[in-house]
C-alpha cells in the first residue's frame, strides 16, 4: 500500500484530489478519493442533528418519568438519573461506532453525504477499530465542538482527526469507488445469473477482502496478457472456491463464475 496525495487544489466541500492508492495482492492499484473536511462537517452535522432530536425526546421524556418516580421512591429516581446519563454517553459517543461497524463505515450522516471510514490497507475497520476511533472523539470533541479533530484534519495528510490516526483509518468518498466499476457490471452476460440472488454461488460467504480480489481482477482484465489473465483467474477462484456453493455440472468458465458473484453481491450488498 503506498498513499500518494498531490496537492490538495480543491475546495474545502470535498473535492480534494488527494488520493490512497493500494497495491492489491495481483499486481495492481487502486485509487480512493480521500473525503474532504467539508463533506465529512457536513456528516458530521447530519448526525449530530439526529442525536440531539433522539437525545432531546428520550430527555424530556426519561425527565418526567424520573420526576415521577422521585415523589415516590427519590433513591430509585437516582438510578434513573444515571441510567440516563449512560443513556447520553451511548448516543453522542457509542452512536458513531455502532453505525460504522454495522453499516461497514458509514453512520446516516456519511451515507447522505457518500463518504465511508476504511482501513489505511483498504479494508474495512474491525469493530475494536471502530470503538476505538470513535472513543477519540472525547480528545478531539475539546475545547468545544471539534476544534481539535478539526485542526488535526487540517494538518494532517488524508485530512485525519485524532481518531484516524490512532487506529490507521481513513475516510474516502464513495464516488471513488465507483471509478473502479469496469464495463462488465453495466449488463450480466448471457451465461451469468440474469437475476442473482444471495446464496445462489456463496457470495455472501466471501470475506471483503476476497470480493476487492474478484473486483479488482474483473477490472482489469482486459489490459493483462491471456496466460497472466488466465493464471490470475485461477488463482483467484482457487482462493475462494472452498467457500462456493457450484451447481453440479457447472460448464461456466472461470471468468464467468467470477462475474456471477460479483453480480450476486452487487445485487444484494452495496460494499464499501
Amino acid at each position: 500500500m503506498s498513499s500518494n496525495p498531490p496537492p490538495n487544489a480543491g475546495s474545502p466541500f470535498g473535492q480534494a484530489a488527494d488520493k490512497l492508492t493500494i497495491e492489491t495482492p495481483e499486481q495492481t492499484a487502486l485509487d480512493f478519493a480521500v473525503a474532504g473536511i467539508g463533506s465529512r462537517f457536513l456528516a458530521l452535522v447530519y448526525d449530530v442533528l439526529i442525536q440531539t432530536l433522539v437525545g432531546i425526546v428520550v430527555g424530556v421524556g426519561g425527565g418526567m418519568v424520573i420526576a415521577g418516580i422521585a415523589v415516590v421512591a427519590p433513591k430509585a429516581s437516582m438510578w434513573g438519573g444515571a441510567v440516563l446519563i449512560l443513556f447520553f454517553f451511548l448516543l453522542y459517543f457509542g452512536y458513531y461506532a455502532f453505525f460504522e461497524i454495522i453499516w461497514n463505515g458509514q453512520t446516516p450522516g456519511k451515507r447522505k453525504v457518500g463518504i465511508r471510514v476504511i482501513k489505511d490497507s483498504g479494508r474495512p475497520l474491525t469493530p475494536a477499530e471502530s470503538i476505538g476511533r470513535n472513543l477519540m472523539r472525547i480528545v478531539d470533541w475539546l475545547p468545544f465542538f471539534y476544534a481539535i479533530g478539526m485542526a488535526s484534519a487540517f494538518l494532517t495528510k488524508g485530512n485525519k482527526r485524532l481518531g484516524d490516526l490512532v487506529v490507521g483509518s481513513l475516510v474516502v468518498r464513495e464516488t471513488s469507488l465507483g471509478d473502479l466499476k469496469p464495463d462488465w457490471q453495466t449488463a450480466p452476460s448471457a451465461s451469468a445469473p440474469a437475476s442473482p440472488s444471495l446464496g445462489l454461488l456463496g457470495a455472501d460467504r466471501l470475506s471483503p477482502e476476497e470480493y476487492n480480489l474478484i473486483e479488482s481482477f474483473l477490472s482489469r482484465r482486459a489490459a493483462l496478457d491471456a496466460s497472466v489473465r488466465y493464471r490470475m483467474a485461477e488463482e483467484v477462484f482457487r482462493r475462494i472456491k472452498p467457500k462456493l456453493t457450484l451447481p453440479p455440472g457447472s460448464s461456466l468458465s472461470t471468468e464467468k463464475i467470477l462475474e456471477a458473484l460479483a453480480f450476486e453481491r452487487r445485487a444484494t450488498v452495496r460494499f464499501s
